[in-house]
């Protein structure tokens, strides 16, 4: 599947010998990744097409005379595309030409000297750990170098991840996107431009009964309870009156797996709870606030007179979204709800061959790369993106299509 990479911008620059060229600013999930020329892009596509052939999706062509607006508007356009498209083979994510070119630009784009560096990583308890990492390493890297500290199976890394999350009053929790296994989590904390934005280690599944393939190692486990409690607490999980009453007792009894068994029947136990927005249904300027997991998305709107109402949308009746700014974590979200219906579907049937490019470093499956589908796709630039001044836009435009 694709990932949310866009061009919403590019500038006019100037080079030593007084020549012109465009730097284009590349985001992924709304936050600024990269500042890149086309030459270095069209340099990597030619690394890239030397280790995977003619599999690569078509790259912008060169032109050689001056380009007009239309023409520089077009290449933007097909280099956004060609970003989106590119990821869509989880061999060439997992390729050391994609991933050391993108470090590369990270690190020049933000003014990063590779070296030692420490780091906080939040538990979802809102404890921290400090680990020792180089300023170039990667999310996967940094994921490893953390979960070797607090003893995690190195075979269920693949269960869990890296986020962007964001503290604020009153104790409130939001979690503001996904780290990707080539994101440098040191660049991206300095990108965010998010105040209060701190990297946290969170399980990374959908479907509750995934649970099941963690108990035995402790420290998944303990991930596993702390994060239970901590959705209690916030909120995003919402236990009847008598479950909570068993649930306090199992938590000072520190019964973690009855507390878990639990757990799993309480209403969006596991689910990611997005940040308050708005929306079109039933009303116009509804206010409302998704829950996403277990194969559906929960809406709970407030209608403009302030009544409530809760509507579910099951994950099998939706064959495709649209995808603005504000909405790349739900994207993120049912992009997994669906790799993981399709490991199942798998199981079922051994002679169905998929990748699963989010497990690879716990799961291993054969691909057909005919057999892969795009379920998402990019709302145009022109009619839903607003430029902000800064880099982050994550904060300062309006969903109007969730």
């Amino acid at each position: 599947m694709k990932m949310h990479f866009c061009i919403p911008v590019s500038q006019q620059r100037s080079d030593a010998l007084g020549g012109r060229y465009v730097l284009y600013s590349v985001y992924l999930d709304g936050f600024l990744f990269c500042r890149v020329r086309y030459s270095q892009l069209h340099d990597w596509n030619e690394q890239l097409r030397r280790v995977f052939g003619n599999c690569l999706p078509p790259f912008p062509p060169k032109y050689y005379l001056a380009m007009t607006t239309a023409m520089a508007d077009e290449r933007r356009n097909q280099l956004e595309q060609y970003l989106q498209n590119v990821t869509m083979d989880p061999n060439v994510l997992r390729s050391d030409v994609f991933v050391e070119f993108l470090k590369l630009a990270q690190l020049n784009t933000f003014d990063i000297t590779p070296k030692k560096a420490y780091l906080d990583i939040f538990l979802p308890n809102e404890e921290s750990i400090n680990i020792e990492i180089i300023t170039s390493d990667t999310a996967e890297r940094v994921l490893e170098v953390a979960s070797h500290k607090i003893g995690l199976c190195r075979e269920l890394l693949g269960y869990f991840g890296l986020f962007l999350i964001r503290f604020g009053k009153e104790g409130k929790l939001s979690v503001v996107k996904k780290l990707a296994d080539f994101e440098l989590p040191y660049a991206s904390l300095g990108s965010s431009e998010v105040e209060h934005c701190k990297v946290g280690l969170r399980k990374w599944y959908m479907d509750p009964s995934l649970d099941s393939t963690l108990m035995d190692c402790r420290a998944a486990l303990d991930l596993l309870y702390m994060q239970a409690i901590q959705d209690i607490e916030k909120e995003w999980a919402k236990p009847t009156q008598a479950q909570r009453q068993k649930l306090e007792a199992f938590q000072k009894e520190d019964n973690q797996t009855k507390f878990l068994e639990l757990a799993r029947e309480v209403q969006h136990y596991g689910y990611l709870q997005l940040d308050p927005c708005t929306c079109d249904y039933p009303e116009p300027g509804s206010g409302v606030v998704l829950s996403v997991g277990n194969n559906e998305i929960s809406c709970c709107i407030t209608l403009p007179d302030s009544q409530t109402q809760d509507v579910i949308f099951q994950m099998s009746r939706v064959k495709c979204w649209q995808v603005t700014f504000l909405a790349f974590l739900l994207s993120s979200c049912l992009k997994k709800m669906i790799s993981e219906k399709m490991v199942k579907l798998a199981a079922k049937n051994p002679e169905m061959q998929i990748e699963v490019p989010e497990q690879s470093k716990s799961k291993k499956y054969h691909i057909q790369q005919s057999q892969q589908k795009d379920y998402s796709s990019f709302l145009s630039r022109k009619s839903k993106i607003k430029i902000a001044k800064d880099d982050c836009v994550f904060g300062n435009i309006k969903e109007e299509d969730l």
